[in-house]
C-alpha cells in the first residue's frame, strides 16, 4: 500500500520523494502555485498523481460536483494519472453509477485512468454494496474509493454538511464504518480477504482517515486489496506538535 500525504503547498518538498500523491481539485482550481508545484513534481519524479474531485469539500459546503469537462481540464494542468469521478453522498447509489457511465468515455479518451467512489442513501448498505460490486465487475473502472463520507452514510451514520456536526452517533461508530462495510462485502461474497483475485487485488483506495493510525490497523486484513490511502492527518499532527499515542 502506498500512502498519500496531503500537505499544505509549502510542505510539498517534504513529500516529493513519495511515489503516489492525491491532489485536490478545488486547490488546482484556485491556486496557481499549488498547480505549479505538483506539475513540476510530476515532471521531476514521474510519480503517480490521483486528482481528487474534492467531493468532500464541495459537499460539506453544499456546492455542486465538478463535471467531467472541468475535471479533465484540471487533470491536464497537473498531468494527473487518475481522475476521481463525480459522486453524490446521501443520494441513491445509481446516481453515482450513472454519472460514472457518462464520464468514463471522455476520461478514457483524454488518457486518464478512472477512479469511482460508491455512494448511497443514508443507511442503504445494500445499495453501497451493489455499487462496489458493479465497479469491481467493470474493467473500465481502474480504482475504487472507500470514502470517508460514503461508508459512515451507508452504515446509517448521518454525516452533516457545513459545520461538520454529526448527529445520532459516537466517534467509534464512524471509525468502524469502513471496516463494517468491507465485512459486509465479504459476507455477501463480493470480496474475500483470504482469496484475493485479479479482480480485487489493489483495486481500492482509502479516502481520508478517521481516527489516525487506529483505522489502518483495523483495515489491515484487507491490505492486499488496498492500493493506496490518503490523509492530511499525520502532517497536521506534526505541524501542531501533537504526537500519536503508542
Amino acid at each position: 500500500m502506498q500512502f498519500c500525504q496531503i500537505v499544505p503547498k509549502k510542505f510539498i518538498p517534504f513529500v516529493e520523494k513519495r511515489p503516489r500523491h492525491l491532489v485536490l481539485a478545488h486547490l488546482i482550481e484556485s491556486d496557481p502555485e499549488y498547480v505549479a508545484a505538483y506539475r513540476n513534481l510530476k515532471q521531476q519524479t514521474n510519480c503517480t498523481i490521483i486528482q481528487d474531485n474534492s467531493a468532500f469539500e464541495y459537499w460539506k459546503q453544499g456546492r455542486p460536483m465538478l463535471e467531467s469537462d472541468k475535471l479533465i481540464d484540471l487533470g491536464k494542468q497537473i498531468n494527473a494519472d487518475y481522475l476521481v469521478m463525480s459522486d453524490y453522498p446521501k443520494q441513491h447509489w445509481t446516481k453515482t453509477r450513472d454519472k460514472a457511465l457518462e464520464m468514463i468515455p471522455s476520461i478514457k479518451e483524454a488518457g486518464f485512468k478512472t477512479f469511482y467512489v460508491p455512494q448511497s442513501e443514508l443507511g442503504d448498505i445494500d445499495g453501497w454494496c451493489a455499487s462496489v460490486k458493479w465497479a469491481l465487475d467493470n474493467p473500465r473502472i481502474d480504482l475504487i474509493g472507500l470514502s470517508i463520507l460514503a461508508c459512515p452514510i451507508a452504515m446509517g451514520i448521518d454525516e452533516g454538511q457545513y459545520n461538520g456536526e454529526l448527529t445520532g452517533m459516537i466517534r467509534l461508530q464512524r471509525t468502524l464504518a469502513r471496516l463494517r462495510c468491507l465485512q459486509e462485502l465479504e459476507a455477501r461474497g463480493i470480496i474475500d480477504k483470504n482469496n484475493v483475485t485479479e479482480k480485487t487485488k489493489l483495486r481500492f483506495h482509502v479516502l481520508g482517515m478517521q481516527d489516525a493510525p487506529a483505522e489502518i490497523k483495523l483495515l489491515q486484513p484487507y491490505g492486499k486489496m488496498i492500493a493506496s490511502w490518503d490523509s492530511s492527518n499525520a502532517v497536521w499532527h506534526a505541524i501542531n506538535g501533537v504526537r500519536y499515542d503508542d
